[in-house]
């Protein structure tokens, strides 16, 4: 479904993403992984269409969408969500998916939006004001419900476990198990607790300065020597200098 090659981002003398290469598959839930600067949310928005890319290419359902503006990756089929909750001001949250919808979709489901707002256990904050009226964990729940409303079929989901406390995490968790099979959506998300992503994704990929690291199993890859030296600056078993 997403097939990366070579691709690449700079910002001047900064290489932010360098030379990735990756497959996303219609059926899979990865994980994204590396430690801060790694370039993560910096290949999302070049996947997204929010950063322009300086190599490489990107195909996506068999379209090359490396020149494709942001909307128009929407409606292929790529929905996002991001680090710090982006609601629309002065709008409800029904009136955000609405817009989202819109924007991704191209048409209005009101069927479909009542179905995302109950899975998203936002049905009874509809009509509240997305901007000022809802906890960390609804405006969470919103990125993710604004983000289903555009009918994706690959979302990338940023670190969208950030910040809440154990209930609240235990509780996304399970939506975001329910989601992958409801709504038939592939995912990719960025999280750095490794718990979390290793009870989540059958797949897990490693960032590093803006190279792919490793690619594999959680168990291997956070058993992989380079993965922990990237983290730790150490690996298992070395000695103290």
């Amino acid at each position: 479904m997403l097939e990366l090659n070579n691709l690449s981002v700079r910002f001047g003398g900064l290489t932010a993403v360098n030379n990735v290469t990756l497959n996303v598959g219609s059926g899979d839930v990865v994980g994204l992984v590396g430690p801060n600067g790694a370039g993560k949310t910096t290949l999302f928005n070049a996947i997204s269409g929010l950063v322009r890319t300086t190599g490489g290419s990107i195909r996506f359902d068999r379209h090359d969408v490396l020149r494709t503006p942001l909307y128009r990756r929407a409606r292929l089929g790529i929905g996002r969500t991001f680090q710090v909750p982006q609601p629309m001001h002065e709008l409800t949250v029904r009136e955000n998916l609405i817009v989202a919808q819109r924007f991704g979709a191209e048409k209005i489901d009101t069927r479909q939006i009542d179905e995302i707002l109950e899975f998203t256990s936002l049905a009874d904050k509809a009509a509240r004001d997305a901007s000022t009226e809802l906890s960390l964990t609804e405006l969470k729940a919103l990125e993710v419900a604004k983000a289903l409303a555009t009918s994706p079929k690959l979302l990338l989901l940023d670190e969208v476990l950030a910040g809440l406390e154990t209930t609240g995490k235990r509780r996304f968790m399970e939506m975001l198990r329910e989601m992958h099979t409801r709504f038939g959506v592939g995912i990719v998300m960025i999280e750095h607790d490794i718990e979390t992503i290793s009870a989540l994704c059958a797949r897990v990929v490693v960032l590093n300065f803006g190279q792919l690291i490793a690619d594999s199993t959680p168990d291997a890859v956070f058993r992989d020597p380079e993965v922990m030296r990237s983290y730790t600056g150490t690996t298992v078993g070395a000695g103290n200098a």
